[in-house]
């Protein structure tokens, strides 16, 4: 029946519910409160989807297709109330600590931690784990912390542990995190957003001993990524016919449009006939680590 039909918004990036509206007597739509407040939501996360295409790209509704193209608000702010929000979902949640690069005397102290809050701490990293311990003020490039990057967890500095021992309590997570690469992957999780290698591929050729094959690899798949077992030719109809983008790459870069990476390790005496040609690009594993550790897709020098 006219007026029965609820519209939909499709996004390539999440499946979301259909706003709740209702139609008014003149035929316009009114939106509830919590039906704008989940309309906000998509719009901070109305960037391109692996396909390259943003949520007003799938509507055909021209009441919500201005809606979407509304200006954002604040980001700042936006993210501060999505921060709240999760943090609160989370710390009611089990804790799950890890501890990586930690001395035995902080491990000690970790272990101690997780008995006062009645928590599970791992010795290895699984998808269970909420906060990783670093012993100082800098991410590490460890398998465990990298990982935690990748999975959107609290990445802490030890005085968390310290704080909380005290305390006795679970201290706000907000003033001990490690900023820019895990405070971006963390608020990039909370706002369901893709994740650092969403849409791109990777093949690793030579050896690499200063990070095992094994664990980019892994590093591979927590970004969303996926493993090529051949070489891409970026002159083969199957590299072509690969239709998807770099979510995480900036919008203005043609490396949106890479998607295929060959990796060598730069400390190694391997090197590879140079490419860089349409969707086929070669780069070295330092790019790679800082890419992961930075959760950025970090641009590639000429």
């Amino acid at each position: 029946m006219p007026g029965s039909r609820q519209p939909r918004v499709r996004s390539g990036n999440a499946p979301r519910p259909a706003l709740a509206m209702e139609p008014a007597g003149d035929g316009a739509w009114v939106h509830s409160r919590a039906a704008l407040d989940r309309l906000e939501k998509l719009l901070r996360c109305s960037r391109c989807n692996i396909f390259g295409l943003r949520p007003v790209d799938y509507t055909d509704n021209e009441n919500m297709k201005s809606l979407l193209l509304l200006p954002e608000k604040n980001v700042s702010s936006s993210t501060s109330h999505c921060s709240v929000v999760n943090t609160g979902q989370r710390r009611d949640g089990p804790l799950v600590l890890i501890g990586s690069g930690l001395s035995s005397e902080q491990q000690k102290m970790l272990s101690e931690l997780a008995a006062v809050l009645k928590a599970k701490k791992c010795a290895e990293f699984d998808s269970t784990v909420t906060h990783v311990i670093v012993p100082g003020d800098e991410v590490q490039s460890t398998l465990k912390c990298m990982l935690g990057i990748l999975n959107g967890c609290w990445v802490l500095k030890f005085e968390w542990v310290k704080a909380s021992l005290q305390k006795k309590v679970c201290e706000r997570e907000e003033k001990y995190e490690i900023p820019e690469g895990p405070q971006r992957s963390r608020l990039n999780r909370e706002q369901l957003l893709p994740k650092l290698f969403d849409g791109c591929y990777f093949y690793f050729g030579g050896t690499f001993k200063h990070h095992p094959k094994d664990n980019l690899i892994k590093l591979v798949t927590a970004a969303g990524g996926q493993i090529l077992s051949r070489k891409p030719k970026p002159d083969s109809d199957v590299t072509q016919t690969i239709n998807t983008v770099a979510y995480h790459a900036k919008p203005d870069s043609d490396q949106r449009f890479c998607t295929q990476y060959i990796i060598y390790e730069d400390l190694s005496n391997y090197r590879p006939e140079r490419v860089r040609q349409g969707k086929v690009w070669m780069a070295p594993s330092s790019w790679f680590i800082d890419c992961v550790m930075s959760f950025e897709l970090l641009p590639l020098d000429s």
